[in-house]
């Protein structure tokens, strides 16, 4: 009997090791060598003439990235303020150019990779089994997530929150969809606080360091990155993200990856404290949202 038990307590062990590296740890590429390039093509990008650079801004004929650093709730917090001529020059990209499951690498690597002037860490799409995975117009997953609340960025360049389950892909597809986020919640719509004082992100903690993405108005853009966990900034809370950006005149804004992952990348460099196991490090990521060509 005791043999019995025995061999079930070591087949069980196992069994949960390997779901467990499955989960977290084995890669599969499922696609590979991937070309990020737009495929819009749009006639509304223009010749670049001139590159103005300094260490918060950017700005060329079809681009003006302005970044400002607030101190708010005791942290740090970097907004990027950008500009663009198209929506072609905001864009997704995966950690090595492929699609599949546990693959990752630094923001900042898969942002040199892709030659992105201004990049932050994306939806994590890697770790999760379901949920819309559209890129720069095409489908990887199709799959349903349950309660999942996504961004989606349409060719037109305007934004919009859906939930998963009240729309089937194809029919964002048919509509213009051409960069979905699936992570969430919402924190604005229509420049008003869609989270409580109590909501959070599965069993993240309350101050975090939060990654977002928004609109302003027609081409006008807003990525947003706090930093947390660290002595100098305590992090922020879905809540206090929302009534600091709400102040912004931010129209949508949408929560991203946190935590270790939240990442901003600029002209090289990456600007903020990003922290990895309580060390000022970055995490690697399955995936980025960028401005570049």
């Amino acid at each position: 009997m005791k043999k019995i038990y025995l061999s079930y307590i070591i087949i069980l062990v196992i069994f949960t090791t390997y779901v467990i590296l499955d989960t977290f740890l084995i890669s599969e590429e499922y696609i590979t060598n991937i070309d990020n390039t737009s495929n819009l093509n749009s006639e509304s990008i223009k010749e670049i003439t001139k590159t103005v650079t300094t260490d918060n801004t950017y700005e060329d004929d079809n681009i003006n990235i302005n970044i400002t650093t607030y101190r708010e709730y005791d942290t740090d917090i970097y907004v990027a303020d950008i500009l663009i001529e198209d929506i072609s020059l905001l864009k997704c990209a995966f950690a090595n150019n492929s699609y599949g499951k546990n693959i990752v690498a630094k923001t900042s690597e898969i942002a040199k990779n892709n030659n992105a002037i201004l990049a932050i860490n994306g939806d994590y799409y890697g770790v999760q089994e379901s949920g819309y995975v559209l890129k720069n117009g095409v489908v990887y997953r199709s799959t349903k997530g349950n309660n999942q609340q996504d961004l989606v960025i349409y060719k037109d360049g305007t934004l919009e929150i859906i939930d998963e389950s009240d729309v089937d892909i194809n029919t964002l597809l048919n509509n213009g969809a051409y960069n979905i986020l699936s992570f969430g919640p919402a924190l604005l719509i229509n420049n008003e606080v869609q989270v409580s004082f109590n909501t959070e992100v599965g069993k993240a903690m309350s101050s975090n360091p939060r990654t977002a993405i928004g609109i302003i108005d027609t081409n006008h853009y807003v990525f947003i990155v706090s930093d947390g966990r660290t002595s100098s900034s305590s992090g922020l809370s879905l809540y206090e993200l929302a009534t600091f950006s709400k102040n912004l005149g931010i129209n949508i804004l949408y929560n991203l990856d946190g935590g270790g992952s939240s990442t901003m990348y600029f002209n090289g460099s990456v600007i903020n404290n990003p922290t990895t196991n309580g060390k000022i490090s970055e995490r690697s990521v399955s995936d980025i949202v960028y401005i570049g060509y």
